[in-house]
């Protein structure tokens, strides 16, 4: 489970996440909407401890993402904005490489990679090196390096961006396996269609604060709309109008 209290990141003058709070449970997809510049990744990025916050916490199943940041990303797998690969590593090289630097025992690694080279369908590319794949490809490479060790969380950084229709609709089936395992997932979007289809609660993001969390169900009817992105837009325009 990942829990956010009162969440705060500046950028010098720039304030990118003001107060944000929720709660992401184990066996559910929570969702993270909001426009572009909202803060949802700034707060990702707390989550898997690359900033600081300066005012507030986080937990990744108990654990402080602050004071024990090591112990919090051995209990997340995370997708960041961006690939990352090492070019001229081998996709497996590559999914191998996170494995060693997620304390896996080396007589466990080579089945392991195996077994998530077959989960994400990477075996075509598998032995080529990562310098020239498509976008497609890149994502489910690094989506491969953040489950390899198996982790109770996952975080994904609008992971859809750029896949084509075939490769999104794999991505979503995964996604949907992951919670029917039991893992907190945890992943932010700015496509609506994306985020009605696949997620159980909903924390709509602006201007750096959470303008309403709910299931979908509960921000069509606080908001009084009949339809998500009308509820959307509504939760977006009182935030600008506070």
């Amino acid at each position: 489970m990942i829990s956010v209290n009162e969440i705060h990141k500046s950028f010098g003058a720039i304030r990118a996440v003001r107060g944000v709070s929720f709660t992401a449970p184990d066996g559910k997809i929570t969702g993270l909407l909001g426009p572009n510049g909202a803060g949802k990744s700034t707060t990702l990025r707390v989550l898997y401890t690359v900033l600081k916050p300066d005012q507030g916490s986080a937990v990744i199943d108990g654990i402080d993402v602050v004071t024990d940041s090591l112990g919090a990303r051995q209990r997340m797998g995370a997708l960041p904005h961006g690939s990352g690969l090492y070019p001229h590593l081998t996709a497996r090289e590559n999914i191998a490489y996170f494995a060693h630097l997620c304390g896996l025992d080396r007589t466990e690694i080579d089945d392991r990679v195996d077994e998530i080279i077959k989960l994400l369908e990477i075996e075509d590319f598998a032995e080529r090196r990562t310098k020239g794949f498509s976008q497609g490809q890149r994502t489910k490479v690094s989506l491969a390096r953040a489950l390899v060790h198996d982790p109770q969380n996952i975080l994904l950084d609008e992971p859809s961006n750029g896949l084509d229709v075939m490769a999104t609709r794999s991505l979503r089936h995964l996604i949907l396996k992951l919670k029917d395992a039991g893992r907190c997932v945890l992943f932010s979007s700015h496509v609506m269609q994306e985020v009605a289809a696949l997620c159980d609660d909903i924390c709509i993001i602006a201007r750096g604060q959470v303008a309403i969390n709910d299931s979908a169900d509960g921000i069509r009817e606080r908001t009084g709309c009949d339809n998500l992105e009308d509820a959307f837009v509504h939760a977006i325009h009182r935030v600008a109008d506070d």
